[in-house]
């Protein structure tokens, strides 16, 4: 007779909790204009809008994992949404749109 798996100690997540917003602090890179940059993922869930990447100046649809880039002193307010393969690659091409 095949063994059951173990039932799990802890209960299952309700539908009431809130999803994680993935790195909720964000971690700091260097960016593509040298200047260190706070960079936050965005998993799919929680992408809601449109927004279009300055790396490849293509749109970012909704429900696409991607990140959120910004400067690390004052730059808050100039944040810009990229897909995950153009930060990557950041700097290795040009930009295709300005920053400011």
């Amino acid at each position: 007779m095949p063994r059951r798996k173990p039932r799990p100690t802890q209960p299952a997540r309700s539908s009431r909790d809130p999803r994680p917003l993935g790195d909720v602090f964000g971690r700091t890179e260097p960016g593509p204009d040298g200047d260190d940059y706070i960079v936050r993922t965005i998993p799919g869930t929680r992408a809601t809008k449109t927004y279009r990447c300055p790396g490849c100046d293509h749109e970012i649809p909704p429900g696409t994992p991607h990140l959120v880039a910004w400067r690390a002193h004052n730059g808050e307010e100039d944040r810009r949404h990229w897909h995950t393969g153009c930060w990557k690659g950041r700097h290795t091409r040009r930009i295709t749109r300005r920053w400011s």
